[in-house]
């Protein structure tokens, strides 16, 4: 099945890219998640326009995602989020609660959607996490989680 992606989709593509997918997987999860659009010539139009919106969000170039990588490698986290006695949380942290808190410390805007939790995070201590600022370039941080 031939698809035309509108979100980054890690391990596929980017938003604008046509890609070669199972049936399976476009028509089950890609496509009612608004993930991608089914590829026609009427929908190599809107890809233009995806690619200019995308080109407008991104970091422009290697340069500024490295210097920014090195800005949040510096950076440290701390997110405050309610947590029991034993420091395990109520819920978890999401990438909005990371992108906010990386914005409070002093830190660039983030997108969450570049924003990589591998685990969840639902425990009080000390956390990695993984932004893709760039196709080239991956920033780690170290978020720290306050039960309050």
């Amino acid at each position: 099945m031939k698809l035309i992606l509108t979100t980054e989709v890690s391990g596929l593509g980017a938003p604008g890219d046509i890609v070669e997918v199972k049936d399976g997987y476009g028509r089950n999860y890609l496509i009612p998640r608004g993930f991608a659009l089914r590829w026609t010539r009427g929908g190599e139009k809107q890809i233009d326009s995806i690619k200019k919106a995308r080109d407008a969000r991104e970091i422009r170039d290697l340069g500024t995602a490295k210097e920014v990588a090195g800005r949040l490698g510096a950076l440290r986290v701390k997110l405050k989020t309610r947590a029991g006695e034993s420091g395990r949380l109520f819920g978890s942290v999401t990438t909005t609660d990371i992108a906010d808190a990386v914005k409070a410390a002093g830190g660039p805007q983030l997108d969450r959607r570049r924003i990589e939790i591998t685990s969840p995070i639902k425990s009080v201590g000390s956390h990695r996490i993984s932004v893709r600022l760039h196709p080239e370039v991956a920033a780690n941080i170290d978020v720290e989680v306050l039960g309050t």
